[in-house]
């Protein structure tokens, strides 16, 4: 009877963590794919960033700050991204967190960016998107509709995030 009980407490304490788990991976994602992506206006490097602006495209949507080390890694990469897929309709939007812009606009001087961004200090923008990390993107389609959402950037993400992209685009009719 004690054995018996024993293996019912581990059993217990193995679904127990199953389930932390479970709920631990549901609450990283933001949004459900296929929900409208949250909309935005907000101010950009080289004017207004409206996301409805972009209805028809596919876009790349990336949040990042000037602190995070990851972030300045994937410029190059989300820069290659936009002069090879812009033609086929890829949008790349870097949202901006810092508080302070003047921390983007020089951490831009060091490490530009070739896609359009925009700057949103209060954190309106990634709180709607659920964001916890950076850097964090999403990915939408051209009916302004979330297709896909990533964490985190290293290299072994480009080759996965890229096919995303292109599979996407593919899609575009």
């Amino acid at each position: 009877m004690k054995f018996t009980l024993h293996m019912n407490k581990k059993r217990i304490s193995k679904l127990l963590s199953g389930l932390a788990a479970t709920m631990l991976v549901s609450s990283a994602m933001a949004l459900d794919k296929g929900s409208a992506a949250p909309a935005f206006d907000l101010s950009g490097a080289e004017g207004n960033v409206n996301l409805a602006k972009y209805q028809g495209k596919l876009v790349y949507l990336d949040f990042w700050a000037s602190w995070c080390g990851p972030c300045r890694q994937s410029f190059p990469w989300m820069n290659e991204l936009q002069a090879k897929y812009g033609p086929q309709g890829l949008q790349i939007i870097g949202v901006n967190l810092d508080q302070k812009n003047e921390d983007a606009r020089q951490f831009l001087t060091t490490t530009p960016a070739r896609f359009v961004v925009a700057f949103d200090p209060a954190g309106a923008t990634p709180r709607s998107y659920g964001v916890k990390g950076m850097p964090s993107s999403v990915l939408i389609g051209p009916d302004g509709k979330i297709l896909f959402e990533h964490a985190g950037f290293k290299e072994a993400d480009k080759s996965a995030l890229e096919a995303k992209i292109k599979s996407s685009l593919g899609a575009i009719k």
